[in-house]
């Protein structure tokens, strides 16, 4: 149970993405309205499959960046596995005709910031509790 929490938010993005590429094709599909609503003003808002793959990738992000303030080896594993599943978007996007698209590009963006956060927020956290060169001559 503690892999399947250890496992990257970011995944299911990926999973998502490749289930209608290679159901569907990229063309229509990601451009195809999802969703659309009449607004007040008069206006109308319409969000694309593709709009909603990145928005909930976004909302994965969030969620990965909160795991990211954990410490122990659970952190190091999902670190290590956001890594991986980085790997997976930057090798697909260069191998995978379906995959040579914006959304995609954009989706793995997102997987780099996850890593690049989740370390950066646990080496912050590290930093806080070991005290370097403190001699308890100072104010901290």
């Amino acid at each position: 149970m503690r892999l399947l929490a250890s496992l990257p938010l970011t995944l299911l993005p990926l999973i998502a993405y490749n289930l209608v590429a290679f159901s569907q094709g990229t063309g229509p599909v990601f451009s195809a309205e999802f969703i659309s609503v009449s607004m007040v003003s008069g206006a109308v808002f319409s969000m694309a499959v593709s709009d909603v793959l990145i928005a909930g990738a976004l909302v994965m992000l969030f969620f990965e960046i909160l795991k990211a303030t954990r410490i122990g080896r659970a952190a190091l594993i999902d670190h290590i596995l956001s890594v991986l599943v980085f790997v997976a978007y930057l090798v697909e996007f260069l191998v995978v005709a379906q995959a040579a698209t914006s959304v995609f590009f954009i989706l793995m963006a997102i997987a780099l910031v996850d890593v690049i956060a989740g370390f950066s927020i646990s080496i912050t956290g590290a930093r806080r509790d070991v005290a370097f060169g403190n001699h308890g001559d100072g104010p901290y």
